[in-house]
């Protein structure tokens, strides 16, 4: 059975003539019977009482009717549901952020990104950066934001972010005086850090081995706040990004920088080899074209 089959029954039911229907969709008439008596011999039953004068449909013609007119409509539906995604009035997009991304730039790009696809529902998921890269890999959301480096070979990468990152001390710390601390100098301290599954402890793990140094760690947090107030409150030392410092205005606390130089450096993923949503590229380019 075909579309088109049940939408030339349709037009036969509407006109109650095979000849008008015919001249309608602009077949012959032999045409057309031959096609709704195919339909017949497929469902095994007589759909159209036949005469002279009219072409009025039997109870199993009438049942049907009645679903090729739901059929139909689906198929209309899903086109402008199609059409609407195509031009971005109707869509979804899954997307996995660590939260101390989150709460620093995206609130203001998804404000934006609303005000210009207001129709287009963000889903955000929050994760530390290394089960954001799984769940892109996986399926579970179809893009993500995560601190590089990473295995990039499943993934398209797209860079847009790169800034410093920065030593935070106790106001009083012996550091305190100095504008800029070399990570040797850290050998000794004690250390307010990231949990584990946040990208940024590997990362700055790796750092520390590479000058011999496996750092004494006091607390763990997933909460910049909380991390900067246990440094207001001499509790550890710890190393942010220089956005995050930007938002540390606790007088007890002093930002200093680190040498050698550790970037941070943020990208939005993708999974290669995967279907990518037109909403989810049109964030993609949104976020590339105005930088965080």
């Amino acid at each position: 059975m075909e579309l088109r089959q049940l939408q030339m029954f349709m037009e036969v039911a509407k006109h109650k003539s095979i000849t008008r229907a015919a001249e309608h969709l602009h077949l012959s008439q032999p045409a057309l019977s031959k096609s709704i008596m195919a339909l017949e011999e497929e469902l095994g039953m007589t759909l159209i009482i036949r005469s002279n004068k009219t072409s009025d449909l039997t109870d199993g013609g009438k049942v049907v009717l009645e679903y090729a007119q739901k059929m139909t409509a689906l198929m209309e539906e899903m086109k402008t549901t199609l059409n609407d995604m195509t031009n971005l009035t109707r869509g979804q997009l899954n997307i996995g952020l660590p939260p101390f991304i989150g709460s620093l730039f995206f609130p203001r790009v998804m404000a934006k990104f609303h005000q210009t696809y207001p129709n287009i529902e963000l889903n955000i998921a929050e994760y530390g950066g290394a089960r954001v890269v799984k769940s892109v890999e996986e399926g579970e959301v179809e893009l993500g934001v995560t601190v590089l480096p990473i295995d990039e070979e499943p993934f398209h990468v797209y860079p847009i972010v790169e800034e410093e990152m920065k030593l935070l001390v106790y106001k009083d710390h012996r550091l305190a005086g100095k504008g800029e601390v070399n990570v040797r100098d850290l050998k000794r301290e004690e250390f307010v850090f990231y949990h584990e599954e946040f990208s940024l402890n590997q990362i700055l793990m790796n750092h520390f081995r590479a000058f011999g140094i496996e750092p004494k760690i006091l607390f763990k947090s997933s909460q910049w706040d909380l991390m900067s107030e246990m440094v207001a409150a001499n509790l550890g030392i710890t190393i942010l990004p220089q956005s995050i410092c930007n938002r540390v205005f606790n007088k007890d606390t002093m930002v200093l920088d680190l040498k050698p130089t550790i970037l941070w450096n943020l990208a939005v993923l993708t999974k290669k080899d995967r279907y990518i949503s037109n909403a989810a590229r049109t964030f993609i380019e949104f976020i590339l074209q105005d930088p965080l």
